[in-house]
């Protein structure tokens, strides 16, 4: 069992401060404090509160009006995890929510189709079905870091920081453990076809799975620091990213990586296929996200306009290959600097950016019509913005930082993750 590098400790410890920093020097109303006094743990800082004015206020920037307070009976709070709530996702086909939490579970939600509030948050928490994932080897490797349903939505996986991927049924039946990785897994994902899943580890590995068996197919050990991101093109083809700040295209059956691309500078977080599988996303620890061809080494679009770390990415639901071929396709970033941009992917431009958050977005989600952007942050708002003008639309305060936001098959229930150790699910129909 490897440990997370002394490097990568270092990485997180930083982004801490950074986190704090931002806390400190966010005005009430979501504008950013210039402070020329540097910023310290060991004094009490004071700075002016002089409120900047936003230097992109000309630049496609997006005045969100007043949006509306979602209402607390719009609200399904469910409690029940006993540690932060790192990650989520709706089951496609029904009304089922997974969780994965630090206190060594996941759990399995069944969410009223047509109530919210209290009431639905009564008959949710009743029975959750409870995944547990204690190893009694490695009792402090327990955080439950990834998981993912497959296309059918009978199965879900997850990945654990005891470095094992787990198979359950959606009845939170345990089917199969897949022992294999030396280190926390941080990324897990079925294949669209559902016989074949994909792991990434700190170990420095990517994993095929044999689904049915819980067989090894084959173990691609190409980078030289942990894996951060994997991510399908097709059912045998996939993408993987690490902090050695490498991608590479991979393929079941082959040895060595059918293709790599080199251009960022740091630790790279995330990547992400289009719906068609011909362009490939990622975002960095650099600020830039980028977009690359598999035919082409350099990446087709630099986007750096971010200014901090990036740490998320999403493509939109839209374009050829997607359930809305008409609309446009548009890449959605979110990044520690607060704000998202929303980017035209066929001429490489910002369409919007998106500032009323204070603190680091961890998450951002489009709904399945395409039409709307949920995003999270460690402000503990949840915002609900239209992709078509970039406004925000709705949004609501919780009481802890969210890590991660998620829509249902139906596009009427957003899904967040909350450091408080709780589950929210807003109701978007009203």
């Amino acid at each position: 069992m490897s440990i997370v590098p002394p490097g990568s400790l270092i990485s997180y410890l930083q982004k801490g401060l950074q986190y704090k920093e931002l806390e400190t020097h966010c005005a009430e109303d979501g504008n950013d404090i210039i402070c020329d006094v540097p910023f310290t743990l060991t004094t009490n800082h004071v700075c002016k509160r002089i409120e900047k004015k936003d230097p992109e206020a000309n630049d496609a920037m997006v005045d969100a009006g007043s949006p509306i307070d979602i209402p607390q009976d719009q609200v399904t709070i469910l409690e029940g995890h006993t540690s932060e709530v790192f990650i989520c996702a709706w089951n496609p086909v029904n009304s089922l929510l997974a969780s994965g939490s630090g206190d060594s579970t996941a759990r399995i939600w069944s969410i009223p189709p047509s109530s919210s509030g209290v009431a639905a948050a009564q008959i949710a928490s009743v029975n959750p079905m409870i995944l547990k994932h204690f190893n009694k080897e490695q009792e402090n490797s327990k955080d439950v870091t990834t998981l993912d349903w497959n296309g059918t939505g009978t199965l879900l996986a997850t990945g654990s920081y005891d470095g094992l991927a787990r198979i359950w049924t959606d009845r939170g039946e345990l089917k199969n453990t897949l022992a294999k990785h030396k280190g926390p897994i941080f990324s897990l994902k079925w294949n669209k076809k559902g016989d074949c899943l994909l792991s990434g580890s700190v170990d420095k590995t990517a994993i095929v799975w044999d689904a049915a068996t819980g067989e090894v197919k084959q173990q691609f050990e190409f980078h030289r620091a942990p894996t951060l991101d994997v991510d399908w093109r097709n059912n045998t083809s996939f993408a993987t990213c690490s902090t050695d700040n490498m991608i590479y295209v991979c393929e079941l059956g082959k040895n060595k990586p059918i293709k790599g691309f080199a251009g960022h500078s740091d630790e790279v977080n995330a990547i992400k296929w289009d719906p068609q599988g011909n362009l490939l996303a990622s975002c960095s620890d650099d600020a830039t996200s980028k977009i690359w061809k598999i035919d082409q080494d350099k990446c087709v679009y630099d986007f750096r306009e971010h200014t901090k770390e990036i740490y998320t990415i999403k493509w939109s639901p839209t374009g050829p290959g997607s359930n809305n071929p008409n609309q446009k396709l548009v890449l959605a970033s979110a990044s520690f600097d607060a704000s998202i941009k929303i980017w035209d992917v066929e001429v490489g431009a910002k369409l919007f950016t998106l500032t009323k958050h204070c603190d680091p977005v961890y998450s951002v989600a489009f709904s399945p019509s395409g039409e709307f952007l949920a995003s999270g942050s460690f402000d503990r708002c949840l915002h609900i913005w239209s992709v078509k003008d970039g406004s925000l639309v709705r949004t609501y305060k919780g009481n802890g930082g969210i890590f991660e936001v998620c829509w249902n098959n139906t596009g009427d229930k957003v899904a967040a993750c909350y450091s408080n150790n709780t589950v929210c699910v807003i109701d978007a129909r009203k």
